[in-house]
C-alpha cells in the first residue's frame, strides 16, 4: 500500500506539469490586455505609453519562455506571485476566500451523505414499494432543480415563514463570520447554502447507492448468507452495503472537489465571497497569474481527492491489493 501510495504521488508531478502548461498557454491565447481592462476598471484613460509600463511592470513584455521559468520558478520557491489585478499577494487572494469554499463543500458533503446513504439504502431495499417510489421521486426532483434555484427558494420561504411567524422577515447574514470568531453566526450563515448544493449532491448519490446496492443484493454471498439465516440487517450493514459504496465514494470524492470551485452562482444567490466567485472575476479581468493558481489549487484538490478514493477503495473491499 505504501508503495503505490508514492508511486501514485510520482504520478501527480507530470500531471499538474501538463496542467500547469496547458493553463499557461491558454491563458495567453486569450484576446485582450489585463493593463487595458485594469486602467478601464480604474477610470483612468490609458494611453499607449502608460500601457507599455503596466506591461513592463507586470513582466507581460518578457518573452513567454521567460515567463514560464517565472512561473517554475516561483512554485519551488512556495511564491504564487501576486494579482495582476490587485496588486496583492495571490496566497492572500485564495485565502481571504478558501476557507469560505471548502467549509461550504464540507458541510454540503455531510449533509449529502445523511441524505443519500440511508435513503438510498431504504429504496433498495423496499424496491418497488411505495417507500422507493418517493425517495426516487424525492432524488429526480434534487437532479432537476438547481442548487441556485433552490437557494433563492430557501431565501424566499425563510422570509415568508419568519413574517407569518413572527411578523418580522429574515434571512441568513450577508457577511461573513469565520467559525473561530462566531460559530453560531457562521452556521447560521453557511448551513442554507450547504443544504441547496447537498440535496442537489445527495440526489446523484442517492440513486448511485439504491443501484449499486440493488446490484450486490443479487449475489450469490448475498443469497447464502440469507440461507444461513443471518438478520436481513446484519447482511445489508456487513456485507451489501460495504461492498456497495465504491462506485458511491467514488460520486462523493469527485463531487467535493467540484464543490472547492464551483459554486459560482449559488455563491451570488447567498451573497458569498468564495472561490468561484473569484475565478470568475480572475478570467473576465484577464488576471493570468490569479486564474492559473486557481486552477492549479482546483487540480492539485481533484488529484489528491482522487488519491485518497483509491486508498478507501482498499478500505472497503479487502480483495483490492495495490502492487
Amino acid at each position: 500500500m505504501y508503495q503505490y501510495i508514492i508511486k501514485r504521488l510520482l504520478l501527480m508531478i507530470p500531471t499538474l506539469f501538463g496542467a500547469m502548461v496547458l493553463v499557461f498557454i491558454l491563458m495567453r491565447l486569450i484576446p485582450g490586455d489585463v493593463c487595458e481592462v485594469r486602467m478601464a476598471g480604474f477610470g483612468v484613460y490609458a494611453d499607449q505609453e502608460a500601457i507599455d509600463i503596466c506591461r513592463e511592470n507586470l513582466g507581460l513584455n518578457d518573452p513567454v519562455y521567460v515567463q514560464f521559468f517565472q512561473v517554475i520558478k516561483g512554485y519551488f520557491t512556495l511564491d504564487l506571485g501576486e494579482s495582476m489585478w490587485t496588486g496583492r499577494p495571490i496566497t492572500h487572494e485564495i485565502g481571504l476566500r478558501f476557507q469560505l469554499s471548502l467549509q461550504i463543500a464540507v458541510m454540503a458533503t455531510v449533509v449529502a451523505i445523511l441524505i443519500a446513504i440511508p435513503l438510498g439504502t431504504i429504496s433498495a431495499v423496499k424496491q418497488d414499494t411505495w417507500i422507493d417510489y418517493c425517495v426516487r421521486a424525492f432524488s429526480i426532483a434534487g437532479i432537476a432543480m438547481p442548487s441556485f434555484w433552490l437557494g433563492i427558494m430557501i431565501i424566499l420561504g425563510l422570509l415568508i415563514t419568519t413574517q407569518a411567524w413572527f411578523g418580522t422577515p429574515w434571512m441568513p447574514p450577508i457577511v461573513y463570520v469565520s467559525p473561530f470568531e462566531d460559530l453560531a453566526g457562521n452556521l447560521t450563515q453557511l448551513i442554507w447554502p450547504a443544504v441547496a448544493t447537498g440535496y442537489r449532491y445527495s440526489a446523484v448519490a442517492t440513486r448511485m447507492t439504491r443501484s449499486a446496492l440493488l446490484e450486490v443484493l443479487r449475489e450469490d454471498y448475498v443469497r447464502t448468507a440469507r440461507a444461513k439465516g443471518l438478520l436481513e440487517k446484519v447482511i445489508i450493514n456487513r456485507h451489501a452495503l460495504k461492498n456497495a459504496m465504491l462506485p458511491v465514494v467514488t460520486i462523493i470524492g469527485i463531487e467535493f472537489a467540484f464543490l472547492i470551485g464551483g459554486l459560482v452562482v449559488t455563491e451570488q444567490v447567498f451573497n458569498l465571497n468564495g472561490l468561484g466567485k473569484l475565478f470568475v472575476e480572475s478570467v473576465l479581468n484577464l488576471d493570468f497569474t490569479l486564474t492559473q493558481q486557481l486552477v492549479m489549487l482546483v487540480v492539485v484538490i481533484f488529484v489528491m481527492t482522487n488519491l485518497v478514493i483509491d486508498i478507501f477503495y482498499a478500505w472497503l473491499d479487502p480483495r483490492i491489493r495495490y502492487a
